[in-house]
């Protein structure tokens, strides 16, 4: 048996969290061979020393459960890390002169040498004096006519080179645009290019990815995979990479985003990716507000003359979302969608409704379902989650990136419109089961930004306490997985929160639960009511992360 006891700090149990107003916390663990054992105070630990086999003083620091992204594409996120960060650009001019530099460059030589196109990501060209991204004539004139694609930062749309466009044909898919924007089809096939890695490069891309999420504290990651993004066999073996705690990683929990019209379909899907947590995930009924592809009911504010979807465009209809939900219910594998505009909100909740009359109200909330994003809920779309048992999977650094008065949700919808977005305080009141995730690359790796934009949440009466975001971001994850986390020698039998004589959930610090913890630096002055967790005002350094554990292991350590 090995033991390592933490003693000195403020570990972040559950009553702890759900306390009403200030709690003391406890200020020691013990951890046996992966899982928590005691938790208790100073003097208790005290007469542990001797037996433990690590003792690591915090010093004051504060551990909380580790955190779990609900929502990441895991290759997709080591790409952007490889290629050229465009996220910082403000004009279509500095696109074009980081574009030229790179080609030449470290960057632009490294991928060159794995076969790879020059890879540029997180441009945004709201607010560029330019008002656009660049053309395809431009990208060729800044790299030479090299193979160039650059991702907005919502990964819905992109440009390419005219090289890169031959290669692929795009030219002949839907979403083309003679200026070299791509979206839909032609953006999903030149997405699909960039996974065509060797073996190696993949793995790099892969271990790059989880390990700058285990410095961020992250303890576990629910891959939404697609074909566009990465294979079956890439899934797989991403899933076998971090199966053991013992990879050094986070582990890895897999939707596969493929549409299912029969339970043998879910049943052949699950058996080509062996444990695979569900099937959708990124399943798409639109695309996004950013790239003016999401479906609404009302078009967009801002369309550009000639816009060819004035009110974006559907993906999915009703009728094969009903049927994708039948067949995972069947097959006893939860189904996901991403959903992002109210117009495909209506279309999915009407597809579920569906699904629900043919297989039963009570075996469709005991999928485990989930909606991916969903920011634009009104109240009967929040009754019908209730009704259905669906989790929210949602990102609320979103709302902190586009949202406010002068935000990208604004210039697309109108203010209006906006304020409704992202609405965090209406679904935890409403009950309804919420997981918190990045998105990443879309945005990064950074939990406590997502609990810092819950809490201070554009719209006023839509945010959540610290508190309630941080266990939606570490218990709310793990039980979006559903059995995922217990398959996977992850979790214990989960029971209420908290409730003395029932089983421990994976993502609580208490006996019996796996330990699955982050340690963290608090800067001074900068925790709330109690002086536990961190107020996180607008303005306070974010906590850092010293240390990350995954059952007992140490995914990253930066104690000294």
């Amino acid at each position: 048996m090995s033991t390592t006891l933490y003693r000195g700090g403020a570990v972040v149990t559950p009553a702890v969290l759900a306390a009403p107003g200030p709690a003391d916390a406890p200020s020691a663990l013990l951890v046996a061979d992966g899982v928590v054992v005691w938790v208790g105070g100073a003097d208790e630990a005290d007469g542990l020393v001797d037996a433990a086999d690590e003792v690591v003083e915090l010093d004051g620091a504060l551990v909380t459960p580790g955190f779990v992204d609900a929502h990441a594409h895991v290759l997709d996120t080591g790409v952007v890390r490889a290629g050229v960060e465009l996220g910082r650009c403000g004009s279509v001019a500095e696109v074009l002169a980081a574009v030229h530099a790179a080609v030449a460059g470290p960057v632009g030589r490294r991928l060159a040498a794995e076969g790879s196109p020059l890879t540029g990501w997180g441009w945004a060209e709201d607010g560029w004096p330019e008002g656009r991204p660049p053309t395809r004539e431009e990208l060729d004139a800044a790299a030479g006519g090299a193979p160039v694609y650059l991702g907005r930062v919502d990964l819905h749309a992109g440009v390419v080179s005219t090289s890169f466009a031959q290669v692929l044909g795009l030219r002949d898919l839907p979403g083309w645009r003679a200026d070299g924007l791509v979206t839909g089809a032609a953006h999903d096939a030149a997405r699909a290019t960039l996974r065509d890695l060797p073996a190696d490069v993949r793995d790099a891309r892969y271990r790059g990815a989880l390990a700058s999420a285990a410095q961020a504290g992250v303890v576990a990651v629910h891959e939404q995979s697609a074909p566009h993004t990465d294979t079956r066999a890439g899934l797989a073996a991403l899933l076998a990479l971090t199966a053991d705690p013992a990879s050094g990683l986070p582990l890895v929990v897999g939707y596969r985003a493929e549409l299912c019209e029969t339970a043998d379909d879910v049943r052949a899907l699950a058996a080509a990716v062996p444990g695979l947590a569900g099937v959708g995930g990124d399943l798409a009924a639109d695309g996004s507000l950013g790239s003016r592809t999401a479906a609404l009911r009302a078009p967009y504010a801002d369309a550009p003359a000639g816009w060819p979807h004035p009110a974006g465009r559907l993906d999915l209809t009703a009728e094969q979302v009903s049927n994708h939900v039948a067949s995972a219910t069947r097959a006893g594998l939860p189904a996901a969608f991403h959903v992002i505009g109210d117009r495909a909100l209506d279309e999915v909740l009407l597809g579920f409704r569906v699904a629900a009359e043919v297989e039963g109200v009570d075996a469709v909330r005991a999928g485990g379902h989930r909606l991916e994003h969903a920011p634009m809920l009104d109240a009967p779309a929040l009754a019908a989650l209730v009704l259905l048992g669906l989790t929210a999977s949602v990102q609320p650094a979103f709302d902190e990136a586009w949202g406010g008065d002068d935000g990208t949700y604004a210039a697309r919808l109108g203010r209006g419109r906006a304020a409704s977005l992202h609405p965090l305080a209406d679904l935890r009141a409403a009950g309804v089961p919420l997981a918190l995730g990045s998105d990443s690359p879309v945005t990064p790796f950074d939990p406590w930004g997502a609990v810092r934009a819950a809490a201070r949440h554009r719209t006023a009466d839509q945010r959540l306490p610290v508190a309630a975001a941080l266990a939606a971001h570490t218990r709310g994850g793990w039980a979006a997985a559903g059995r995922a986390g217990v398959a996977a020698g992850e979790g214990a039998a989960a029971g209420p929160a908290g409730v003395p004589g029932t089983a421990p959930a994976a993502g609580e610090l208490a006996v019996g639960a796996p330990a699955h913890l982050a340690v963290w630096r608090v800067p001074e002055g900068t925790t709330g009511p109690g002086g536990v967790l961190p107020a996180l005002r607008p303005d306070d350094p974010a906590p850092a992360c010293v240390r990350t554990v995954r059952a007992g292991v140490v995914l990253h350590d930066a104690l000294g």
